[in-house]
């Protein structure tokens, strides 16, 4: 399927569709470049950031697709805003007042979330779709202070992506108890429409951090553990992990991974057979918390002195051997676990 990001597209899907994007940070961009690439929709932004359109112009190129030997078309920013593919606007009233879609990507600050979804459920049409892609804060609590008879509760579902994402594939879609099956099953088609190889998987229940972050984020807690207790620099930690978990989870997930240790028992099998190595590292973990200090500059030290500043050249090399790796696990897997 052709990945033009021009206008008047008529072999891209969503052409019926005006997206708003509220909050242009690094996964608001790389959303928008999502959109833009793989769909005909139009799209909306707002930031309430003075420097919205010199942001875009900067840093949205980096986004989209430049490939002259491929399908694909860079249009410039402003091509994209000369032609109204890409409107920027002032005022959230403004941007989401026509909206068949907003999207949010603001602070992870629950107070925020709320504040900004009252004034949405002010100006938008009552269809609405609404998707947050937080990292980690329900839509029931992001909306817990409106009325249970509120029909807004029904709209709101988590899209939450791992980053960046217009080339990782997962985007998990979180309901809350009050979300309409109808809101889930929507944005399900919507992604899985875009001929981009994006994988929605609709998580079944509720929990902080949702399921890929709560992975991550575990695994970082003891990856600053190791490097704050000398066991093995930051450096070292990603080289381990980039040799070692890295290949081995691009294939398939801890759970089809581990099974193959148990043979032809399986996960069982396995459980029984290093059942104690594993309970011995689960009651040795770190336990260290963002309240404490020391642990943080080690690591930012250790972090800053390996890579220093990370800028476009480095997201360049970022995305293009994620879209590399991408690609050859679709090769190796079609698409999915088997």
């Amino acid at each position: 399927m052709s990945t033009s990001t021009g206008t008047g597209s008529t072999t891209l899907p969503h052409g019926d569709k005006h997206i708003c994007l509220i909050g242009l940070g690094a996964i608001g961009v790389s959303f928008l470049a999502l959109h833009l690439t793989y769909t005909s929709a139009r799209v909306s932004v707002y930031d309430p950031r003075p420097d919205l359109q010199e942001h875009l112009e900067s840093v949205l190129p980096l986004y989209l697709p430049s490939d002259p030997s491929s399908s694909s078309t860079s249009t410039s920013v402003s091509e994209l805003l000369s032609g109204k593919r890409l409107v920027i606007h002032s005022d959230l009233a403004s941007a989401v007042r026509d909206a068949t879609i907003v999207q949010e990507q603001g602070p992870e600050h629950l107070p925020f979330k709320q504040s900004t979804w009252s004034e949405v459920i002010k100006y938008a049409s009552p269809a609405t779709h609404l998707w947050s892609s937080t990292s980690g804060i329900p839509a029931s609590r992001q909306l817990s202070h409106l009325s249970h008879a509120d029909a807004a509760k029904s709209k709101l579902l988590i899209v939450h992506p791992f980053n960046p994402p217009h080339i990782m594939p997962l985007l998990e879609l979180v309901p809350s108890p009050d979300t309409a099956t109808e809101e889930v099953e929507f944005a399900r088609e919507y992604f899985a429409s875009l001929g981009s190889g994006h994988r929605p998987i609709t998580i079944h229940k509720e929990s902080q951090g949702f399921v890929a972050n709560r992975l991550s984020f575990i695994m970082f807690r003891e990856a600053c553990h190791l490097v704050n207790e000398g066991v093995a620099s930051a450096e070292e930690v990603d080289e381990i992990v980039r040799a070692s978990l890295g290949p081995r989870w691009a294939v398939a997930g801890p759970f089809k991974m581990y099974a193959f240790g148990g043979g032809k028992k399986g996960m069982a099998g396995f459980l029984d057979n290093i059942g104690e190595s594993i309970d011995g590292v689960w009651k040795d973990a770190g336990n260290i918390t963002m309240a404490e200090q020391g642990w943080k500059k080690a690591v930012a030290e250790q972090t800053d002195r390996s890579y220093g500043t990370l800028g476009p050249d480095e997201i360049r090399a970022r995305d293009e051997g994620l879209k590399r790796m991408v690609k050859l696990q679709e090769d190796l897997t079609g698409g999915k676990s088997r």
